[in-house]
């Protein structure tokens, strides 16, 4: 039985410390996919608290030069539940 619980006890911790990440798209439109592509990335901790980041559509577009938006990814990466960083993908022309 003390194994067991050891074994449990182990693989939670193991499963709280590791970092989550997920990619998925968010929009499209029917506009061609072209050759650019903008990114823009922020953090937020405690899922909250901000502090400015701009990972916006309209943000990752003008990094990347495009004036018509063909697809929308973001991108969250999870670190225990304090830390989430955002990433914006906008490809187009």
């Amino acid at each position: 039985m003390r194994k067991l619980v050891m074994l449990t006890a182990s693989a939670a911790v193991v499963i709280g410390l590791s970092a989550c990440s997920m990619t998925g798209p968010v929009a499209a439109t029917s506009n061609p996919i072209g050759s650019k592509v903008g990114t823009a990335s922020g953090s937020v901790f405690l899922n909250f608290l901000a502090f400015g980041a701009d990972f916006s559509i309209r943000t990752a577009a003008k990094n990347g030069g495009i004036t018509k938006v063909a697809t929308v990814d973001l991108k969250k990466s999870d670190v225990l539940g304090l830390l989430q960083t955002y990433e914006c993908i906008v490809t187009g022309d």
